[in-house]
């Protein structure tokens, strides 16, 4: 059974179709194209296949902190890569959020910048204060929800998930189900997090999700600090970023992470053979469920191609793959209604219960400030 959606979308008049060329919207030219550094949209730029063209002369792609076992990035690059014949470059690519933000920054006018941006939400709004995200709509924006997108087109949410708890059997006796399980006493020296809530999205959201399940709330982040601290404390919680090869090396035997995550570690290390039994569980005391948006950088060394990238993962084709590895496409109502939707992939999510809320861009700039103030203070890493 799928899990709830995690928004209602509004149908546009231009549906795209999985066997269809991208476009629709998009092709039809504006009557002054502009460059592409400076297009707003597909049309704005002379149509789809005018941009197309032009990212197939730059012939190049600059990316950062897209690891290919993250939300199927390495089909995404394989696919794009394939349909255009444009090289994607993954620079560092088990960076942080913040490292995509700092990248934008420090790399303005050489060349190596990244042309486009994948980051936790609070960080996405972050970027978009500081003016290093280019304003873009793709064809699809109408069936984006208003609430998922920024109004100013700078940055727009592509998937997302559910926190969860993922754990190896074969090293963890009694899996945990619940935060509220991680204070155990035979948990020690193996809860982690994905990274460092003050840079990593996935991380930030852990902490959030321990504060819902430790009496906290959208408006109140602080419980969830004060969870760590104690599991830091109690030697339960250690700080070490979890990633495959640390879970498959035993370091971090249990990790909170996104469920799209855990769940495709579970396939990879079946497929490999590996001496992991990855569990997943969405913990009931603390659901949080959040998306990664994307965004296209002021300064893309690569305007045409980093627009057009945008256009394939917010295309059918970008959305399935991203739904083959669990990970909940934001345009998932709409493609259920115009047909769209690999129905079989999305039978495969886990059942989770109840509708989802999200914190408001407030509420995620104040629990951030939070984070960053007090973090280092409470758990020592």
């Amino acid at each position: 059974m799928p899990a709830p959606r995690l928004r209602t979308a509004v149908v546009g008049v231009c549906l795209a179709f999985v066997v269809a060329p991208l476009g629709g919207c998009g092709d039809k030219p504006t009557a002054v194209p502009r460059t592409p550094a400076a297009a707003t949209s597909a049309a704005d730029a002379g149509g789809m296949a005018a941009l197309t063209a032009a990212a197939k002369k730059e012939g190049a792609l600059n990316t950062i902190a897209l690891p290919s076992d993250w939300a199927n990035y390495g089909a995404l690059i394989d696919g794009f890569e394939k349909k255009y014949g444009i090289k994607v470059t993954v620079e560092n690519p088990e960076g942080s959020s913040q490292d995509e933000i700092d990248a934008l920054k420090q790399h303005r006018g050489d060349g190596r910048a990244p042309d486009v941006i994948d980051v936790g939400g609070s960080f996405a709004r972050s970027a978009a204060r500081q003016g290093l995200l280019a304003p873009y709509e793709v064809a699809r924006w109408d069936d984006i929800p208003a609430d998922q997108k920024d109004p100013h087109a700078r940055w727009y949410d592509n998937y997302g998930g559910y926190i969860s708890i993922g754990c190896d059997a074969k090293r963890v006796k009694t899996c945990p189900a619940t935060f509220a399980d991680l204070r155990k006493p035979e948990y020690k020296g193996k809860v982690a997090l994905n990274g460092d809530p003050r840079k990593s999205g996935s991380a930030f959201a852990g902490v959030y999700a321990a504060a819902l399940a430790n009496g906290g709330s959208f408006d109140d982040i602080q419980p969830g600090i004060d969870f760590f601290a104690e599991l830091s404390r109690n030697g339960n919680f250690i700080p070490v970023e979890s990633t495959p090869a640390t879970i498959e090396n035993g370091q971090t035997p249990i990790s909170i992470d996104w469920d799209f995550l855990n769940l495709g570690y579970a396939d990879e290390f079946r497929k490999k053979g590996a001496d992991v039994d990855w569990r997943t569980a969405i913990p009931f005391d603390g659901s949080f469920a959040e998306y990664y948006a994307n965004g296209v950088s002021k300064d893309a060394p690569h305007p045409a191609a980093a627009r057009l990238w945008q256009e394939y993962l917010f295309s059918p084709e970008g959305q399935n793959i991203r739904l083959g590895a669990y990970a909940r496409p934001v345009l998932m109502d709409a493609m259920a209604k115009d047909g769209t939707l690999d129905k079989a992939a999305a039978g495969n999510l886990p059942t989770v219960e109840g509708t989802p809320s999200f914190p408001t861009d407030a509420q995620r700039q104040k629990a951030q400030e939070t984070i960053d103030r007090n973090w280092a203070k409470a758990v020592p890493g």
